[in-house]
């Protein structure tokens, strides 16, 4: 029987609570096929509040060691409690970022338009050059 501590919800409507339940991973959420309450959790407290998740940590111990596995959310309350270590970020995929061919692309376009500046700036530098150096008419006419 693969054992799992998961949450199963009580409470009223839009006033959840939950208790912390160890049962059978084929079972619903609030089957009543429990096998033990190990702790309670009360979204609706504060977060800095002591009485918002409360574990009965040497239970919960036996049954790990038992090998029941915990869901994500009770996951996170053991690392909370000290009970288990923090698991790594995994790696982020790059499919958010653009295609190598998309990315060539851009890069050709940035080079473009820079040298398009370039040539802009010296063009532009010419000309005042140009207008600035005094006009020999005289010597022109001759």
């Amino acid at each position: 029987m693969a054992t799992v501590i998961r949450l199963a919800r009580y409470g009223a409507k839009k006033r959840p609570y939950y208790h912390i339940v160890v049962t059978d991973s084929r079972n619903a959420r609030n089957s009543g096929n429990i096998l033990e309450v190990v702790g309670k959790y009360d979204p609706m407290l504060a977060r800095d509040n002591d009485k918002r998740v409360i574990l009965k940590i040497d239970e919960i111990k036996s049954w790990i060691a038992k090998g029941a596995k915990p869901s994500d959310r009770v996951y996170k309350f053991l690392v909370n409690a000290g009970l288990a270590e923090k698991r790594a970020i995994p790696v982020q995929t790059k499919k958010h970022l653009q295609s190598e061919k998309t990315q060539q692309k851009i890069k050709d376009k940035e080079a473009k338009l820079a040298k398009i500046a370039e040539e802009k700036a010296a063009a532009e530098a010419a000309a005042k050059e140009a207008e600035s150096a005094p006009v020999d008419t005289e010597n022109n006419a001759e």
